[in-house]
């Protein structure tokens, strides 16, 4: 799902107009109008973290969950986890980001 059906669903989630987010983060209406309507997968960061702030959410939210990394960066020596162990690890990490809100 991309910037712009996401950001949809916050506006409607949160009885928010668009002209009243603009107003608020100081863009004009179409500035919102295009990313909601291109629902791209970018938007300029700036306009982005002010939509965030407003909304309440964390910027991760708007990420593409097919862009997040499959990987752990962590060194672990031998085979000190299992396979389940290290899923939970993974786990625990996006525990502790979406705190972060």
């Amino acid at each position: 799902m991309g910037i712009g059906n996401k950001l949809n669903n916050l506006l409607n989630e949160r009885n928010m107009t668009v002209s009243e987010l603009a107003r608020r983060i100081d863009v004009a209406p179409t500035t919102i109008y295009s990313i909601i309507q291109r629902n791209n997968k970018k938007v300029d960061i700036d306009v982005l973290l002010n939509i965030s702030d407003v909304l309440g959410v964390n910027a991760e939210y708007f990420r593409d969950s097919d862009d997040k990394p499959h990987t752990i960066a962590a060194h672990f020596d031998g085979n000190e986890y299992t396979e389940q162990e290290l899923k939970e690890i993974e786990d625990f990490a996006a525990y502790v980001k979406a705190k972060r809100k």
